[in-house]
């Protein structure tokens, strides 16, 4: 069952991400709240993107408040990101600088 509070949240974050960086290279996946695709690139449009980010909203949320840093999470897999344009540590830390 999704908490509609942390809906609310990861929703709120997403949007951010989407303005920050539009397109639809890279998936960005907050199971079970949201995904969508963010990034300039060639656009994917069938079956499984060769440019997947996938992480828990807790991690999200960690991330975007400095908490933790992209590079850790990465790290222990706390992250799971494959393909070429899946590094989006540049991305949050323009996320947090617009706080």
């Amino acid at each position: 069952m999704r908490d509609p509070e942390i809906m609310l949240k990861v929703k709120d974050i997403l949007g951010k991400v989407s303005k920050l960086s539009p397109g639809h290279s890279v998936e960005l996946r907050i199971p079970p709240y949201s995904a969508i695709q963010c990034g300039t690139g060639p656009k994917h449009t069938r079956g499984t993107p060769p440019n997947v980010v996938e992480m828990q909203a807790e991690i999200l949320f960690a991330i975007t408040s400095g908490e933790i840093k992209w590079a850790d999470a990465i790290a222990d897999g706390r992250i799971s990101a494959s393909g070429e344009r899946s590094d989006l540590s540049e991305l949050f830390s323009q996320l947090m600088n617009t706080k």
